[in-house]
């Protein structure tokens, strides 16, 4: 291979790598994260991510800048498949997370120390003043989880709902 070519082929992989960083190292902000085309198919502890056609019902959750959620508690059947419109009624950014209680007290320290991070997981919606963001979960495992907002701050103002999925 000509000398030329080993070049250009290693300033391209250096740029994709640059290019890499740069995307990871954006932070929140105002805008809305990017969604993917397809949601990652992951099992989590709380479910795994769901698809529209499976949808059984649509839950409304409204996000208040009072660092509340209405309604504060969602019941799920196990199996069930839920679309969440996580609607920011406030004047300021939320997200709407769902997980465990220990996953999410977690993943706000960490946005409480590093408040910039970006993150965009199927189970999560960064959802700006006005607009509304969408989930669509499987709940394939029973127990009682949580929604939350994780922007710093907010999780430990009390920004945090119930969801009990119960077992068949």
């Amino acid at each position: 291979m000509k000398q030329h070519s080993k070049r250009k082929m290693l300033g391209a992989a250096l740029g994709a790598g640059l290019l890499g960083a740069v995307r990871t190292a954006r932070g929140h902000t105002d805008k809305p994260h990017a969604k993917a085309t397809a949601a990652k198919k992951e099992q989590k502890d709380w479910g795994i991510a769901g698809d529209a056609e499976n949808v059984s019902r649509t839950v409304e959750c409204r996000m208040l800048d009072t660092m509340r959620f209405v309604p504060e508690r969602i019941d799920a059947r196990l199996g069930e498949t839920i679309r969440f419109a996580a609607r920011n009624t406030g004047k300021v950014m939320h997200e709407f997370v769902i997980g465990t209680k220990k996953e999410n007290a977690e993943h706000a320290a960490l946005m409480a120390k590093f408040p910039n991070m970006e993150h965009d997981e199927p189970y999560m919606a960064h959802v700006a003043p006005g607009k509304t963001g969408h989930i669509v979960w499987t709940f394939n495992r029973p127990g009682e989880f949580q929604f939350a907002c994780l922007i710093a701050g907010h999780y430990q103002a009390g920004m945090v709902g119930t969801i009990v999925v119960a077992a068949a």
